[in-house]
């Protein structure tokens, strides 16, 4: 017997689910940035900026760009160690649609070209693509942020202006193999980590002995060796002088492979993509970068970049696990009505999007400290406090609302086909990354110690909102107990508090629900709750209408 189309349309049609979220503009859809930039840029830079990020952000939501960031994950790299005849490779080999996402991020100046760029808000301006990127694909913005973070320190080296500070701010990706002097663009990576120190850089045994001509040998290994094809490396080694900070390049001047041997392909939970290994230096070349013996101190100017791209890398992947969120409830019936129309879901997922647009505020007001503190002091101060305060919050509170988001898809956010996967993978990574959360906690007790222009600029900071709601005056109180007497064991709280506190006062100074909601959420004494949704009831319409990333 024939089966009929109505009983084939009932076992097999495809009804009550929510289309692909693509197509839309990633840019002009969030408002939450939309308004940071303009807050922390003023209203006439935001402006300016607006034609070209809307123009990406629509270029990111296209099909072509998820199915990229799809492809790059789906066929991680390939180590390959020795060619046919014996002789070592030592690289990796990548498919074509990673290289397409770098190619992305130097063409638009998110990996090296930014230092370069001398309109007014470009920081600011990285840091938002770089944001809008993370929706995309997470693992290509690790070598974009490496090499983002090298340049200040490559600038001060004039020995290494020639190719390589040339190169690294070149807005081109030449992904070949070959020695820099004949590439258009290149990379930079990092090799700290080693298995028995961990975050604990001074405990570092790889050793670096002169070579002569300036040159240095380094002997030992790397446990985590980041963005491991790049063209240079910046490395630890114990010096005569100390722990010191040398850049390795890939390719000796003759254009011979380096002594650099990757040992093994580091198998991640997520960022697929991305190759990072495990290295030993069989007396590699390198030059010191930086005074002799202070490796740490320049290491740690590096790491106040990554860091911040940690930060904003989390941010990114929350918006996207929010919009993933919300384009479903708005699609998907249940129970006679939309998902969104449900009251209680409608309260989670409105207290999901006050969270990223804390988030936002926090990320894009430290952004913009890096276009100011070579004229400002106080800005300076609070770039030195504000970027540990902002990597551990933001990346701490990553993979819980991620984590709320594939619930609210259900089953279908829990297979391999959704995208929410793989941004759950990636969620833990950046609180991870360049100091966990103890040691970024710390940093914030090191910052306020040995700066005092820090506590200061923070007062500054936080002092024009006192007064915009009674719960952020109440919490300025708190913060204030916390600030006269620090303590190692309180410095998490501290911290949280800290972030809290900027986040609610750069949303105080605009004029919509997002501060309010803000405030009540997550500063109001007994209103709070662990669980999203779970504190006093929002505006949700208005907010939930405010972070749909496809307005009408």
């Amino acid at each position: 017997m024939m089966t009929r189309a109505t009983d084939l349309e009932a076992t097999e049609g495809v009804f009550n689910q929510a289309p692909p979220l693509q197509d839309h503009n990633r840019y002009l859809g969030h408002a939450a940035m939309r308004d940071a930039l303009a807050r922390e840029c003023g209203p006439a830079v935001a402006a300016a900026m607006e034609p070209a990020l809307a123009r990406l952000g629509e270029e990111l939501a296209s099909a072509d760009w998820i199915t990229r960031g799809e492809l790059a994950n789906r066929h991680p790299p390939e180590l390959r160690l020795y060619d046919a005849q014996g002789r070592r490779l030592d690289r990796f080999d990548f498919h074509p649609a990673w290289h397409d996402c770098l190619d992305w991020l130097k063409r638009n100046h998110v990996a090296g070209a930014a230092w370069a760029d001398e309109q007014p808000g470009a920081q600011t301006k990285r840091a938002a693509l770089f944001q809008l990127f993370a929706e995309v694909e997470c693992g290509s913005l690790c070598p974009a942020t490496m090499t983002h973070a090298a340049l200040p320190l490559l600038m001060r080296e004039p020995a290494l202006a020639e190719p390589w500070l040339r190169l690294a701010l070149a807005p081109a990706h030449d992904p070949r193999f070959i020695p820099a002097a004949g590439k258009r663009g290149l990379l930079i990576g990092m090799g700290l980590t080693e298995r028995q120190g961990g975050s604990d850089v001074r405990a570092n045994i790889s050793r670096a002995d002169p070579a002569g001509d300036g040159w240095y040998r380094i002997t030992g290994h790397k446990w985590f060796f980041s963005v491991a094809m790049s063209d240079a490396f910046l490395v630890t080694a114990q010096g005569a002088d100390g722990l010191g900070c040398y850049f390795m390049p890939r390719f000796l001047p003759d254009g011979s492979l380096n002594a650099l041997h990757l040992v093994r392909a580091k198998d991640k939970l997520g960022d697929r993509s991305n190759a990072s290994a495990e290295v030993r230096f069989d007396g590699a070349l390198a030059l010191p970068l930086g005074e002799q013996g202070r490796g740490i101190a320049t290491i740690i100017e590096m790491a106040s970049y990554t860091r911040l791209d940690c930060a904003n890398g989390s941010a990114g992947i929350m918006r996207a696990a929010l919009a993933h969120a919300l384009h479903h409830a708005r699609h998907r019936q249940a129970f006679g009505k939309p998902l969104i129309a449900q009251p209680l879901m409608a309260q989670v997922l409105a207290d999901m999007a006050v969270e990223v647009e804390g988030h936002v505020a926090l990320c894009l007001r430290v952004a913009a400290t890096l276009d100011r503190q070579r004229d400002d002091a106080a800005e300076a101060a609070l770039k030195r406090l504000l970027t540990p305060v902002a990597k551990y919050w933001v990346c701490k509170r990553s993979p819980a609302l991620v984590a709320e988001a594939m619930e609210v898809l259900g089953g279908n956010g829990y297979v391999e086909e959704s995208p929410m996967p793989r941004l759950f993978r990636q969620s833990p990574l950046n609180a991870i990354w360049e100091g966990a959360s103890n040691i970024m906690c710390l940093d914030v007790l090191r910052a306020l110690a040995r700066d005092k222009n820090a506590g200061a600029a923070l007062a500054a900071e936080l002092a024009p909102a006192r007064g915009r709601h009674p719960a952020y005056d109440r919490h300025l109180d708190r913060l204030g107990k916390l600030l006269a007497a620090p303590q190692e064991a309180d410095a998490r709280r501290l911290t949280e508090a800290i972030a809290l506190a900027v986040s609610a006062a750069r949303l105080l100074q605009g004029d919509g629900i997002a501060g309010e909601a803000f405030c009540l959420g997550r500063l109001q004494e007994g209103a709070g709750s662990n669980a999203f949704g779970g504190g006093p009831a929002l505006d949700t319409a208005a907010l939930l209408q405010r972070a749909r990333p496809d307005p009408p």
